[in-house]
């Protein structure tokens, strides 16, 4: 599952959302492009004329399902739960590193309900980044923090996709639908592990640091839109290193990241498990990946048609006969969008019922984000609250952490943005 913060659902990467800005991601809900409906209205005549040609295959595919082994269709079913549950203990981590104190369950709540919005409507990722930003704020964070847990799930989802689809692609081999991008993912890759390398030389040096912060303060001074992102990130790497210095603790949330995906995918190997088929290992994770990379387009609502047919082919060219792999196919989005829209949509409607407010310690000013003290440890997938951890560290360095210290017209301003 993708963060809106992504996946063709609606509630894995997110979607790529830009920091909070002066509209925070509101302003994103007027970006939505009536192209979108003309889209989606060609794609879905599309698919029932797919429908209509291929009844024999579809008949075929119902029968199959009709035989399907309930035991390990619920066995996907319990993937699922777990991807999402990842999705959610990757914001709340970001959250508590920000110093906002909402629980998992809520968080968890609100990525259920992001994610029936996000797969309702055509760019309903926009209206989706807009709720959970309200959501976040309503509930104690800061305006800048908000956004910024959106960027970043967003990047940490994004970026575990493409390891999946890299490992995807090796898998396969030299031959097969993917053998021809092979050497594009490899260089892709490359320039990956070079962008995850001077990340960290940042991080972890102060030198780096500083010559850095030099180069970046000269980019934004010229651009205001890079001066928001930068004080964005910044505000919320110094909540990281006040609590849990070093870079291993960012280890956690990616493996979080990582793991959300993963069950996703483990459902769709769940499905062709419950229907008693032989899973193509050697293709089925690329032909995943692929098929996600394609819903992320957002050409309609949750990825209707656009994930149904790239799946479907992607599998018939791995080995599954049409009906078999329309059938897995119809499975997986059951339990991937179809079950959790209803289930979304409830939870939202108790978050928007429910009385949302800022904790004690949160920050309500419009502009900034929450205090930059000490918080509690970052939570965890198995936490419920601020009280799962309070072991608090004092940050290695006395405020390094913004890149400079001016705004882009050369005035004080504050370490966070509106």
């Amino acid at each position: 599952m993708e963060s809106v913060a992504g996946r063709p659902g609606g509630h894995k990467g997110a979607s790529r959302h830009a920091p909070a800005s002066r509209h925070g991601p509101v302003a994103a809900v007027a970006s939505v492009r009536p192209l979108w409906w003309a889209v989606s209205a060609l794609l879905v005549a599309a698919a029932v004329v797919v429908a209509l040609t291929r009844r024999h295959e579809l008949v075929n595919a119902v029968d199959l399902i009709d035989d399907v082994r309930l035991p390990r269709l619920l066995v996907a079913a319990g993937f699922e739960a777990a991807s999402l549950a990842c999705l959610a203990a990757v914001q709340h981590w970001l959250l508590s590193a920000g110093g906002a104190r909402i629980r998992l369950r809520v968080v968890g709540a609100v990525v259920l309900a992001a994610n029936a919005i996000a797969g309702a409507l055509p760019g309903g990722a926009a209206f989706a980044a807009a709720w959970v930003f309200r959501q976040f704020r309503r509930r104690g964070a800061g305006q800048v923090l908000a956004g910024t847990v959106l960027v970043v799930a967003g990047l940490l989802s994004g970026l575990s996709l493409f390891v999946l689809l890299m490992a995807g692609v090796l898998a396969a081999g030299s031959s097969g639908p993917v053998a021809g991008v092979r050497p594009v993912v490899i260089g892709l890759a490359a320039v990956a592990v070079l962008v995850v390398g001077v990340a960290a030389g940042l991080f972890r040096f102060p030198r780096v640091r500083r010559r850095a912060r030099r180069v970046w303060r000269r980019i934004g001074l010229r651009s205001r839109r890079l001066w928001d992102i930068e004080q964005a990130l910044s505000h919320l790497a110094r909540q990281v290193r006040t609590t849990r210095p070093g870079i291993r603790p960012w280890l956690w949330p990616s493996s979080l990241a990582v793991l959300n995906w993963g069950f996703d995918l483990a459902c769709l190997v769940a499905c062709v498990w419950s229907l008693g088929l032989a899973v193509p290992w050697h293709g089925v994770l690329a032909a995943y990946a692929l098929t996600q990379f394609a819903g992320s387009l957002r050409l309609t609502p949750g990825g209707l048609g656009v994930v149904e047919t790239s799946l479907t082919a992607l599998l018939v060219l791995y080995g599954l006969r049409a009906e078999q792999a329309i059938a897995v196919t119809l499975l997986y989005r059951v339990l991937s969008y179809w079950v959790l829209q209803p289930v979304g949509w409830a939870s939202g409607l108790g978050l928007t019922l429910s009385r949302g407010h800022a904790g004690p310690d949160a920050d309500t000013s419009p502009t900034a984000g929450p205090d930059t003290g000490p918080t509690t440890r970052p939570g965890t997938s198995h936490t419920t609250g601020p009280d799962a951890g309070s072991d608090t560290r004092s940050a290695p360095e006395s405020a390094p952490e913004s890149l400079s210290d001016k705004g882009p017209d050369g005035e004080s301003t504050p370490d966070s943005r509106a």
